[in-house]
């Protein structure tokens, strides 16, 4: 039975995240943490199931037509070597991370009051996104996510996409990001635990349900609420769980 929810809950996870375009870094964190998985397992694994999610999830979005390429590619090219030098480096978390959660939660507040989704803005200047992709892409690297729970926010705020629009870029970055970390990963040790493959399993099945239901059946009105539920669980994920 113990089992049965434990995977239950991966599946869940992977359910939601996938179905705003993320892939559940946060939330695997947070499961493995209260389910006394050993650190050395922890960030390899969530990272692994990370690229599997949020590649389900950008090829849903994808073929729905969602992807909004143009503002894509600056932030890569800066947050991809950014995300494996965060990987690497040595940091004091604790305080970093409620930091970050601060900033989590006062995304979430302006997102849900907002009435409807604005009129898009124009896209900014590369070297804008470059400094933002920059930035996200070392504080993702640093904490072990793909960095969508920064991305996301941001471009529904600045009014540069869309819900389902933002779905689509946030997949994508969060998968080339999660890549540069396995690569940083790799150099540190890579350990996954014996029930690896179940979990997987559960995963990929949640996040393609997730992704289709996302990209497909959801309405713009309900995808900000579940993207909201989602940034809750990463912000209580950085305040609560070491």
């Amino acid at each position: 039975m113990e089992e049965v929810i434990l995977y239950g809950l991966f599946f869940l996870v992977a359910f939601l995240y996938a179905s705003v375009g993320h892939g559940g870094a946060s939330g695997y964190l947070a499961l493995m943490a209260l389910l006394g998985f050993s650190a050395s397992v922890m960030k390899p694994t969530a990272l692994l199931l990370n690229v599997m999610v949020s590649l389900i999830a950008f090829i849903s979005f994808y073929r729905a037509r969602h992807f909004r390429s143009q503002l894509l590619w600056p932030l890569i090219a800066a947050s991809i070597p950014f995300a494996y030098l965060g990987s690497v480096l040595p940091v004091s978390e604790v305080l970093y991370k409620q930091i970050l959660g601060v900033v989590l939660l006062l995304s979430i507040i302006r997102i849900v009051w907002e009435s409807s989704e604005k009129p898009l803005s124009p896209a900014p200047k590369w070297y804008v996104l470059f400094g933002i992709g920059a930035g996200i892409g070392l504080v993702s690297g640093m904490i072990g996510m793909g960095g969508g729970i920064l991305l996301s926010p941001l471009l529904l705020l600045m009014g540069w996409s869309t819900q389902k629009q933002t779905a689509a870029i946030s997949a994508i970055f969060i998968f080339l990001n999660s890549m540069a970390g396995i690569a940083g990963q790799l150099q540190t040790g890579f350990n996954l635990g014996p029930q690896i493959l179940a979990i997987i399993g559960f995963v990929l099945a949640g996040g393609w349900l997730g992704a289709y239901i996302g990209a497909e059946k959801l309405r713009a009105k309900n995808m900000k609420y579940i993207l909201a539920l989602v940034l809750v669980l990463a912000a209580a994920k950085l305040f609560f769980v070491k």
